[in-house]
């Protein structure tokens, strides 16, 4: 194990991503549709991304979008793609709140239930306590 300072908090955000990823097959199950497989490649690609929204870097959005899906055909040629963000600070299951607020509403719920294969997340906090969330959708060829 890594003795970097993070260590800590990257387990917790990683307990989170798996959380988002194991709330979003149950979802998806519920509907009757397979479940995603996690890839840690289009992971890194959404973590990159909420870590620039957490910091500021860049506003809350897609923006940045088609870069990361260019990057990202790259690694894993695809026929479709698509992204899911969130943010939310205060809650006791910050990833049980965001699958919530995706599921509510109708363009991410299109997503999560969207005819993909391949899925990455990427979670990121920042010292206000704010949580940024990147879903990304993978359908390959």
């Amino acid at each position: 194990m890594s003795s970097f300072p993070v260590a800590q908090n990257t387990s917790s955000l990683d307990e989170l991503k798996q959380s988002v990823h194991q709330r979003v097959n149950e979802y998806r199950a519920s509907q009757n549709l397979p479940p995603l497989k996690l890839d840690p490649r289009i992971s890194q690609e959404a973590k990159q991304h909420s870590e620039a929204m957490a910091s500021g870097e860049v506003p809350f959005s897609h923006a940045g979008s088609k870069q990361r899906f260019d990057t990202i055909g790259e690694m894993i040629p695809y026929q479709k793609i698509a992204e899911n963000v969130g943010y939310n600070m205060g809650y006791s299951d910050p990833a049980e709140k965001v699958v919530q607020g995706w599921i509510n509403s109708e363009g991410h719920r299109r997503n999560i239930e969207g005819n993909f294969d391949l899925t990455g997340i990427g979670i990121a906090k920042n010292a206000k306590g704010e949580y940024y969330f990147t879903q990304i959708f993978v359908r390959t060829r």
